[in-house]
């Protein structure tokens, strides 16, 4: 994953209601009206939100076969993943100089 990639992962979730859409969407797909009721907010917010999020990879949409004018919302794993091995590769990082800082501290003192 560029870093394109993952900072519109980040930028997606920077919103609250997003992020609680992403939790209902990990739980099982649901339909926009479904999200926007359980978030409650209104369609055209929830479809703002929803837009937001399959621009930057994180849900797709399909339409079931008896319905095509409905919607469905799934999650999809892959920029999850992906922000995972960043925030690990950022906590090893973060650790080494930690570690690395105690270890000056310790031998000045």
């Amino acid at each position: 994953m560029g870093a394109a990639a993952l900072d519109l992962t980040l930028a997606a979730l920077a919103d609250p209601c997003r992020r609680r859409a992403v939790e209902l969407l990990a739980e099982r797909p649901r339909a926009s009206g479904e999200l926007a009721r359980d978030l409650e907010i209104s369609a055209p917010a929830m479809s703002r939100h929803l837009k937001t999020l399959r621009a930057s990879g994180l849900v797709e949409e399909s339409h079931p076969a008896f319905d095509a004018r409905v919607r469905i919302y799934a999650l999809r794993p892959e920029p999850m993943v992906h922000l995972l091995r960043w925030l690990e590769e950022s906590e090893r990082l973060w650790s080494a100089q930690l570690l690395a800082f105690k270890a000056h501290i310790e031998r000045d003192a």
